[in-house]
């Protein structure tokens, strides 16, 4: 069973860490357990870095100007 790790970083550092660890396991140079230790930490990156996302996408907003000219704040709809 393992175990969720708190992860605290900035969205820029766990998207490095998470490219230096698909390079180290594409080299295909390191034991099973390691492998499956990077790809563990890996996922946790991958699920960090989309919630990150998710979270950024919920603050951003568009102004829409009404017929008055008035610029009203509203919600990013994707």
């Amino acid at each position: 069973m393992s175990k969720s790790v708190k992860i605290e970083k900035s969205f820029e550092e766990a998207i490095a860490e998470l490219e230096q660890i698909v390079v180290k396991l594409e080299k295909g140079e390191a034991t099973l357990e390691e492998s499956i230790t990077s790809f563990q930490q890996g996922i946790e990156l991958s699920r960090y870095c989309a919630a990150k996302l998710d979270e950024a996408e919920k603050k951003i907003t568009m102004l829409i100007q009404d017929e008055e000219g008035n610029l009203e704040e509203q919600d990013f709809n994707m």
